[in-house]
């Protein structure tokens, strides 16, 4: 075979990690090698979803990539897809409709069925159910009595237990995305705490949280960069295609191929305030004077 064609080949089915740590590139064929805090086979990712496509269509190539180094993957998703009818045949059905095609897609990509969960906000409703309230008897998503986003979030990542999440930029145009993003938050601080013990057994430590791309660009360029195979992509693709009545979904699928199979993940600091970080802004110095 021809060095050229065979050089190429082997570029097509290489699975290759770069992340940027500082001025230091750090580059490996598995995501251990390149992490900065892999915790062993104590890894679990979560995968928060706003709605049941964002998380295939932000990291379809990582939830890959996390099954073939034997993380266990869960997908939460937070809404019940009721919005999203594009016939008004599928109008009073479309959750369930839309509950078979994510099961379809996950499954394709190795999630087992019983990591794939549904909270059940209203769709396109989200602002109704910021922060944490007793539970009404017309309010959805109730669990121990209460409902609200803190409330859902606190209890899943503590049943969850993951040490790392996945969620949708903060910089998204879609306002689920944004209020997810924002509720995801300050539920990882409940859920490390004491409070609501009704909701479970605190985590020992805060997850770390990065954020994955879905239909805008990041606040601030990513840290992490994955390669695959062509054949990786072409599941991810396959994968998307399941939710086929979502016929909007085409730009998105079109956008996945144009890019190739390249995937890129954001992480964010969650540090608590400490003075002793500004200290030394307001330290005296010597200053030189004019000569």
């Amino acid at each position: 075979m021809d060095l050229l064609v065979l050089a190429a080949k082997q570029m097509k089915e290489k699975i290759e990690f770069i992340r940027l740590v500082g001025n230091e590139r750090r580059v490996g064929p598995t995501l251990e090698r390149v992490s900065r805090h892999w915790q062993g086979g104590r890894e679990r990712f979560l995968f928060i979803s706003p709605h049941d496509d964002d998380a295939v269509v932000g990291a379809g190539l990582l939830i890959q990539l996390a099954k073939r180094e034997n993380v266990p993957v869960n997908i939460l998703i937070v809404t019940d897809g009721s919005m999203g009818y594009c016939s008004i045949e599928e109008k009073d059905n479309i959750a369930e409709i839309r509950r078979d095609e994510t099961f379809e897609c996950y499954q394709s990509l190795g999630v087992p069925k019983e990591n794939i969960v549904w909270v059940g906000f209203p769709d396109c409703q989200l602002s109704l159910y910021r922060g944490r309230r007793a539970a009404s008897s017309d309010d959805k998503a109730v669990i121990e009595g209460f409902t609200g986003l803190q409330n859902a979030l606190t209890y899943h990542l503590r049943r969850i237990r993951p040490t790392q999440c996945f969620v949708p930029t903060s910089s998204d145009l879609h306002p689920d995305h944004r209020i997810v993003h924002e509720e995801l938050i300050i539920s990882m601080f409940h859920a490390t705490g004491s409070i609501w013990p009704e909701l479970g057994r605190p985590l020992e430590k805060t997850p770390y949280i990065h954020e994955i791309a879905c239909y805008c660009n990041f606040p601030r360029p990513p840290q992490l960069q994955m390669r695959t195979p062509i054949s990786m992509l072409e599941k991810k693709i396959d994968a998307i295609a399941a939710f086929r009545s979502q016929k909007q979904i085409e730009a998105t699928v079109n956008i996945v191929k144009s890019s190739g199979p390249e995937e890129y993940v954001r992480e964010l600091e969650f540090k608590l305030y400490n003075p002793r970080e500004y200290k030394h802004l307001f330290e005296e110095r010597e200053t030189m004077g004019w000569l």
